[in-house]
């Protein structure tokens, strides 16, 4: 028996699964999921870069582990630019993302520097990692601050 309002046969509407959760204009609703899908992007894009690393170091093109750790940063900057993209009409937002930048990057190279005694790709992992970790709440707090525009949320 059909339910009332939904024809015979009809399947509901699939679910689809958004992580990080954003608002109806496309904005990231929370800084730690802001965050930790960042952090992710990182893991899945240093095995990437270890992978090709170690195929490059087997045709004998370099040795393992030389590769750069900052292409792990690649993942993270294409979700960053998203949330960047979401805040249209807000012109303080290149503002926020250029002094978060500066920022992470600074702390990202500090860490870095201090992991020197470990090979390029994993130190380099390390500083993105930092640096995503400074940047996230600068740009997270920091546009909705400068906006005015937090949807309801403590900011």
């Amino acid at each position: 028996m059909a339910r009332a309002g939904r024809a015979a046969g009809a399947t509901p509407p699939a679910r689809t699964f958004s992580f990080p959760h954003r608002d109806a204009s496309g904005r990231v609703v929370s800084m730690v999921e802001l965050t930790t899908v960042a952090l992710v992007g990182i893991v899945i894009a240093l095995a990437a870069v270890v992978v090709v690393d170690g195929i490059t170091s087997l045709l004998g093109l370099g040795d393992f582990g030389g590769a750069s750790g900052w292409l792990t940063l690649i993942l993270p900057g294409l979700i960053f630019f998203d949330d960047l993209r979401a805040w249209a009409g807000y012109g303080i937002r290149f503002v926020v993302a250029i002094v978060g930048a500066a920022a992470a990057i600074g702390v990202g190279l500090v860490v870095a520097s201090l992991a020197n005694s470990w090979p390029p790709v994993i130190s380099g992992a390390l500083g993105a990692a930092a640096a995503v970790i400074v940047y996230s709440p600068i740009w997270y707090f920091g546009v909705r601050w400068l906006t005015g525009d937090s949807h309801g949320e403590a900011a």
